[in-house]
């Protein structure tokens, strides 16, 4: 595709990096962030539709100490600011950043910084700055991927990043990593056959999803990857036309 699409969609966004990573580089005239999660979906609500200076200045001036940081989770969110500002606390002190329910937060951490090991309130502030000059190009929907999937599917001038959590095949690191993991992989494999714009699909590299693709006659690519801890893995990814991920090699 020579001309940047009209529209780059992500259905299943979270930390939206590549959508993020669109809008940045002028991939696409437009990009639609789409996520369930209600936490995570506030995030993006503030950066994107709200006051997102504010929320910038919150982190940046932040005092992190475990006491602080337990004190401020204590409190329950009654405003989608102060559950932007705790979710991206949580995603900064959980092990992993991981945001399901039971993660728990870092004791050691990198050289025995605790929580204070992947907290950058700085460049965290920057980057939401950042963002807010290109917001005007995003839209966020705090919705269900499927729906817009579905909406969307007529659009030839759009195209699709699908990266849904990674539960097929007895994979178990959706469950973990994700509040709504339970995906219906036959069903996405389906309503992805019925887009008209071209999509790119990721998983992992299970023989559930080589098999799904045989069934809706879909090409696969594996491709090298590391996970967060560094250990080398592959994933599968699947469209109708990869040959431009074998040109790369």
């Amino acid at each position: 595709m020579n001309a940047a699409p009209m529209e780059f969609v992500e259905p299943f966004a979270g930390g939206a990096i590549v959508s993020l990573t669109v809008a940045f580089e002028n991939l696409a005239q437009h990009v639609t962030m789409v996520e369930l999660d209600e936490s995570v979906s506030a995030v993006w609500q503030v950066i994107l539709e709200g006051d997102a200076e504010n929320l910038a200045d919150k982190i940046s001036t932040f005092v992190m100490t475990s006491e602080n940081l337990d004190a401020e989770l204590n409190i329950k969110p009654v405003t989608r600011q102060r559950l932007a500002f705790q979710t991206i606390l949580r995603n900064r002190v959980n092990h992993g950043g991981i945001l399901a329910p039971g993660s728990g937060k870092l004791k050691y951490g990198e050289n025995g910084k605790g929580v204070l090991s992947r907290w950058y309130p700085q460049t965290l502030r920057q980057r939401i700055l950042d963002i807010m000059k290109v917001r005007e190009r995003i839209s966020f929907i705090n919705g269900d991927g499927f729906d817009v999937l579905r909406k969307m599917a007529h659009r030839a001038d759009a195209v699709f990043f699908i990266d849904p959590p990674y539960t097929a095949g007895g994979k178990k690191a959706g469950s973990r990593l994700y509040r709504h993991y339970e995906i219906d992989h036959d069903a996405l494999f389906h309503l992805a056959a019925s887009l008209v714009g071209d999509f790119l699909m990721t998983y992992d590299n299970a023989h559930e999803l080589h098999t799904l693709a045989e069934k809706y006659g879909f090409d696969t690519e594996v491709v090298a990857m590391k996970n967060t801890h560094h250990a080398e893995m592959t994933e599968l990814l699947i469209g109708r036309n990869l040959d431009w991920a074998r040109c790369r090699r």
